[in-house]
């Protein structure tokens, strides 16, 4: 697909032996949260990994930016619900700003409408995310998984298989606290 700038990137699942080509486009995405890139290589290795869902945007030299959903928890009031988090999600630098990111979220999206889990959850900034269709996770019943999340940054995306009584607090992969990956810390002191 043609893109800003007349750039033309394919999305599609990442393939075998492109680990490294992802985690350099993470890294680079997140040159100021180096835990980042080492989240998407323990999630790689983790049983919440979903084959099919580490997706990348393909300039024709391979990646430019990558996004991953991967499995967390509901604890719902009747049962634990499997559920989708889609964490990160990253543009290498020099091709920020061109629609790429968003392009491959909107086919993130044509994936994850056809799987059986009722959400998807990020940690982002609403101003970016409500054009993918994501909400305040409270405003449905939807509890932080830590209250180092910001209110307004945990957000909700209810796909077909979402229920009205799908509610409670969200539960992180294990990664993502291993990693220290939840939520914001508090500068530390100098």
């Amino acid at each position: 697909m043609a893109l800003d700038r007349g750039l033309d990137v394919v999305c599609r699942p990442e393939r075998p032996g492109e680990e490294t080509a992802v985690r350099a486009v993470v890294a680079d995405a997140f040159v100021a949260e180096p835990a980042v890139a080492d989240l998407v290589d323990a999630l790689r290795a983790s049983p919440d990994w979903i084959d099919g869902l580490s997706l990348v945007a393909d300039a024709g030299d391979g990646p430019v930016a990558h996004i991953l959903f991967t499995r967390a928890l509901l604890d719902a009031p009747r049962r634990l619900v499997p559920v989708l988090t889609l964490a990160p999600v990253g543009v290498a630098g020099r091709y920020q700003r061109q629609g790429i990111g968003s392009a491959l979220i909107r086919y993130g999206f044509e994936l994850v409408r056809q799987r059986p889990e009722p959400v998807v959850f990020l940690e982002g900034d609403p101003a970016y995310y409500y054009r993918f269709g994501f909400e305040a996770g409270g405003l449905h019943g939807f509890r932080r998984p830590s209250l180092r999340v910001p209110e307004d940054a945990f957000q909700v995306v209810r796909l077909p298989a979402y229920e009205p009584w799908m509610t409670g607090t969200l539960v992180y992969s294990r990664v993502f606290w291993d990693l220290d990956c939840v939520g914001l810390r508090e500068p530390a002191e100098g």
